[in-house]
C-alpha cells in the first residue's frame, strides 16, 4: 500500500459510483491478498486485516440468534443510553427519514437495542439482519459502522465495499461511539444508514456531533444528581464525627468529612447495607443514601499482601481487580489506565514519566499528562502504586490476563509501545 488514502468523503460527494468501484477493487485485492491499486483508509484497512486474521467470511456474515422481546427490553433498561435516547432522536431520526436513512443505537456489546427511520430503508435493512436484538459485532458482522466504532473508539464512516461481508455493500453507514462521562466506560455506538446512492459526505460529522451532545447530556445529569445527594448529605456529615464520605451510585464523591477530599472511590459491582471493604479505605460501614451511599470507615487503610488482575480479555472492557488483606473490589479502567497499567505490569522495575510517555503517546516530553494520569489512578490503587520511579508495590502480585487473539489487545490503543505487544510478546511479571 505505496499509494495515499482516499478521500472518500470528498470523492464520495462528487462521484458515488466510482469510489464504490475503487473500493470494491480494495477490497478484492484484499481478499486475494495482493496490494491495492489505491489503499483503504487506515481505520479501515485495520479492521479488514482484523477481518482476516480471525477467519471472518466475507460472504456471509453470522448470525446469533437474536434477542428475545424480553431479554431486549431488560438491555434497553440497563443501557445509560436510554436516558439520552430522545435527544439522539431529536437530533438525528428527523434528518435520517429525510435522507433516506435509518437511526441505529447499539449497546457496548453491539447488540441493536433501537432502530428507527424511512420506512422503506428499514425493510431492506431487515434483509441483512440488522434489526433490534441482533448482534452487530465485528466478529459476527465484519467492518461496520456499529461494530468498528466499538472497537476503535472514535467516529467511522463504512462506506459500500468498505464493508467486509459483501451482502453490505449497498449500504453506507456513519457510526459514533458513546461513552459514559462518569468513568469513560463505552456505552455504546450511534449509526445512521442508508443504501449507497443516498449517501451525504456530511453525515459522519452530524452523528459525532449528536454523539457528543448525548455524552455533554449525560455529564449534566451525573452532576445535578451530584448537587441532590450533596443536600442530602450535608446535614448528616455536619453531625458525624470521623471520617465519612457520600457517593453516588458509580463511587463519585458528593461529600466528604474528616479526610482528604477525592474525586471518586471504588465500589464494588453490587453493594448492601453493612460492612463493606473497599481498597483505598479499608473495612467500612454503608448506609443507603437517595441517589446514593454513606460510607463510613472504621479503620485507617493499611499496607499489606495484595494482588492484582488486570483483565485485558474482553475488547472495549478492561478492568482491574485488587484482592487484599481488607478483601476485594475491582474498578473498570477508562482506555488511558488500561494502558498505563498494562505497561507497568512489564516492568518491575518501575519506569519515568518520560519513559511512559515514550511508550504510549511516541514522545517523551508529555511527561505532565502521564503524571496526571498516574495522579488519578493512585486515588483508587493508593499506595499499591509507587512513583519515583513509577511502579507496583513490592511484593504485589501482578496478573495480566490476555485476549485470546492478541490482536484484540487495547485495540483502540495507539500507544506504540502497545501496538508492539499487539504484534509480538506482551509485557508480564
Amino acid at each position: 500500500m505505496t499509494q495515499a488514502a482516499i478521500d472518500l468523503g470528498r470523492l464520495a460527494g462528487r462521484d458515488v459510483g466510482r469510489a464504490a468501484r475503487l473500493m470494491a477493487e480494495a477490497h478484492a485485492a484484499a481478499l486475494s491478498g495482493k496490494p491495492p491499486a489505491v489503499p483503504p483508509r487506515p481505520e479501515i484497512g485495520a479492521s479488514w486485516e482484523r477481518m482476516l486474521r480471525r477467519g471472518v467470511d466475507p460472504e456471509r456474515a453470522v448470525r446469533p440468534r437474536p434477542l428475545t422481546p424480553a431479554e431486549l427490553a431488560e438491555r434497553r433498561q440497563r443501557s445509560h443510553l436510554t436516558e439520552v435516547l430522545p435527544l439522539l432522536r431529536d437530533g438525528l431520526v428527523s434528518v435520517a427519514e429525510s435522507a433516506q436513512h435509518i437511526m441505529v443505537v447499539c449497546d457496548a456489546d453491539g447488540v441493536v437495542l433501537w432502530r428507527e427511520g424511512h420506512p422503506s430503508v428499514l425493510r431492506h435493512a431487515d434483509a441483512i439482519g440488522l434489526a433490534p436484538g441482533t448482534d452487530w459485532r465485528e466478529a459476527t458482522s465484519g467492518t461496520n459502522g456499529l461494530g468498528t466504532p466499538l472497537v476503535a473508539r472514535r467516529p467511522v464512516q463504512v462506506f459500500s465495499a468498505e464493508h467486509f461481508v459483501r451482502a453490505h455493500h449497498r449500504w453506507t453507514c456513519s457510526g459514533a461511539p458513546v461513552t459514559d462521562p462518569r468513568d469513560g466506560r463505552l456505552l455504546g455506538v450511534v449509526d445512521v444508514s442508508g443504501l449507497l446512492d443516498t449517501l451525504h459526505p456530511a453525515m459522519l460529522k452530524l452523528v459525532e456531533s449528536v454523539a457528543k451532545l448525548a455524552e455533554a447530556e449525560l455529564r449534566a445529569r451525573h452532576l445535578r444528581g451530584l448537587d441532590r445527594l450533596r443536600s442530602v448529605a450535608a446535614p448528616l456529615l455536619a453531625r458525624i464525627g470521623g471520617r465519612a464520605v457520600a457517593v453516588d451510585e458509580e463511587g463519585w464523591v458528593a461529600a466528604v468529612t474528616g479526610m482528604p477530599p477525592v474525586d471518586r472511590l471504588p465500589l464494588p459491582r453490587s453493594l448492601s447495607a453493612g460492612p463493606v471493604r473497599l481498597g483505598p479505605l479499608g473495612l467500612c460501614s454503608a448506609e443507603p443514601l437517595p441517589g446514593g451511599w454513606l460510607l463510613r470507615p472504621a479503620q485507617r487503610p493499611h499496607a499489606g499482601v495484595a494482588r492484582l488482575r488486570l483483565d485485558l480479555s474482553e475488547p472495549g472492557r478492561p478492568s482491574l481487580t485488587v484482592a487484599g488483606e481488607v478483601g476485594s473490589w475491582t474498578h473498570d479502567l477508562s482506555p488511558r489506565h488500561a494502558e498505563l497499567l498494562f505497561l507497568l505490569a512489564g516492568e518491575e522495575a518501575g519506569c519515568s514519566a518520560g519513559a511512559l510517555a515514550e511508550a504510549v503517546f511516541g514522545d517523551a516530553g508529555r511527561r505532565v499528562t502521564v503524571r496526571a494520569e498516574l495522579s488519578r489512578m493512585r486515588r483508587y490503587l493508593g499506595e499499591l502504586l509507587e512513583h519515583r520511579p513509577y511502579r507496583f508495590r513490592e511484593g504485589t502480585g501482578v496478573e495480566v490476563v490476555l485476549p485470546e487473539d492478541r490482536s484484540a489487545l487495547l485495540p483502540h490503543s495507539l500507544a506504540p509501545a502497545v501496538a508492539r505487544a499487539r504484534a509480538g510478546t506482551a509485557p508480564r511479571r
